[in-house]
């Protein structure tokens, strides 16, 4: 008996440690996540945009959403000289909208928006296995605050801090999401 009682408490014990990724969901700041790059020749550390505003965005190439690539392009295009760097993580998580591979999903993505700005291979966003930077945001913004469709969008500080999200319908050149985005240009 007392030998099942210790195997129920280590048990206990064990589902309560924190998992690499439950870890990252308490971090500070975007700095420790990294993705794999949508030709998985490397990584994009978010490390890497210290300083930057940042915009993460779950993507699909097959969404009512999909022409938010060429918003996004237009507002890289017009902010990145002044700091702003949009990242594209396409999933495949709502309506499996995103079945291609990273080369079919990048050549997509330029032939049909001229997309310069980074793109991920395809992650899981939502769910329990999801990225370890969604389960951050979650953790950090709350569970309204979910990728519920594709291009959610998350915009994060010049400190690598979440400001706030933008739920799918919300187009990325509609004027809260410039006006969120010169806010935070405007931090030095």
């Amino acid at each position: 008996m007392i030998q099942k009682l210790l195997i129920m408490a280590l048990f206990a014990f064990l589902s309560f440690a924190p998992s690499d990724a439950q870890a990252q969901k308490l971090a500070k700041n975007i700095y420790g996540f990294e993705f794999q790059n949508i030709d998985e020749d490397g990584k994009i550390k978010l490390s890497d945009y210290k300083g930057k505003v940042v915009m993460i965005v779950n993507t699909a190439s097959e969404c009512g959403f999909t022409p938010q690539y060429k918003q996004l392009q237009d507002i890289y295009t017009k902010y990145k000289s002044k700091g702003l760097v949009i990242i594209g993580v396409p999933s495949n998580d709502f309506g499996n909208q995103e079945p291609g591979t990273g080369k079919e999903i990048a050549r997509f993505c330029e032939i049909n928006y001229g997309v310069t700005f980074p793109l991920t291979s395809k992650y899981i966003v939502s769910g329990g296995n999801a990225h370890p930077f969604y389960k951050w945001a979650k953790a950090k913004l709350g569970d309204d605050a979910a990728p519920k469709w594709s291009f959610h969008k998350y915009l994060i500080g010049r400190n690598g801090q979440l400001v706030t999200s933008f739920v799918s319908n919300i187009s990325p050149t509609d004027g809260r999401v410039i006006a969120a985005i010169e806010q935070q240009i405007g931090k030095q």
